[in-house]
């Protein structure tokens, strides 16, 4: 882990094209702005946990659920 010593409206870059940069300090709490392309998902890590557990719930399968789907596509036609 790299750990960086940065004030207010100081700045690093991750790679070219994103810049975290320190926005506020209150007591114990750090506001920080993100510059990003859009095509970058930028989440808080709990947020990105919570979307990785649904992607991997939803990609879980049970058979019922197969055979619903199945007869349900084999009515449109």
């Amino acid at each position: 882990m790299l750990v960086l010593a940065r004030r207010i409206n100081e700045s690093i870059m991750i790679g070219d094209d994103i810049e975290v940069v320190v926005v506020d300090i209150k007591g114990d709490q750090i506001k920080l702005g993100i510059r990003a392309p859009r095509s970058v998902s930028v989440h808080r890590a709990e947020i990105f946990k919570e979307i990785q557990d649904q992607n991997k719930k939803a990609v879980q399968s049970n058979p019922q659920s197969l055979d619903k789907l199945k007869n349900l596509l084999e009515k449109k036609k």
